[in-house]
């Protein structure tokens, strides 16, 4: 029999800052984006949550949720980690107990590669349309949310407030779900 103490704990899924930097430049890393939605009691989706994010230099702009996925971590649960992270505990995202994403978008620390962009790293994200029915309160680095109709979600005014392509993001989500203008 195995003595217990012989085991190998569990990691912790987070990596310190050298070697996150040292990952991303080797490796690219599992990501989910997250578009938080407002559903009336047809099933009609009636606004599109975007959040208001500073970044490192200061830089204000308009966000999806996304965040990684971690060790050992199921992309249901880096889903709802990564929406209580950014919208607050009392979100409560309708999430399917297998999740399917609505596309893959792959961010390159390269311009032109494709539509994403991501200067840290190479990064692949699932990217899903959640449904959420609780009040949001953004924290961490997120300070607003503002809700916006599909037609305000798809306007030219919002994609300049976005950065990394998440605009074409927004846009293939609205489309998903039939109600790009």
């Amino acid at each position: 029999m195995t003595d217990m103490a012989e085991l190998p704990s569990e990691p912790s899924g987070w990596l310190s800052d050298r070697e996150l930097n040292h990952v991303r430049s080797e490796l690219p890393l599992l990501y989910v984006n997250a578009i938080p939605v407002r559903i009336n009691p047809r099933g009609e989706l009636t606004h599109v949550g975007l959040l208001l994010r500073a970044d490192d230099d200061g830089v204000i702009s308009r966000a999806i949720v996304a965040g990684r996925v971690m060790y050992h971590e199921t992309i249901r649960d880096a889903l709802v980690r990564n929406l209580e992270k950014d919208l607050g505990a009392v979100a409560l995202p309708r999430l399917p107990l297998d999740p399917a994403p609505f596309s893959v978008a792959e961010y390159f620390p390269t311009r032109g590669i494709t539509k994403y962009h991501d200067s840290r790293q190479h990064a692949v994200a699932l990217a899903f349309v959640v449904p959420v029915d609780g009040d949001c309160e953004p924290s961490q680095n997120a300070l607003d949310i503002a809700w916006f109709t599909p037609e305000e979600a798809a306007s030219e005014d919002i994609a300049g407030e976005m950065m990394g392509g998440q605009e074409a993001l927004l846009k293939q989500a609205l489309a998903f779900c039939g109600v790009l203008p």
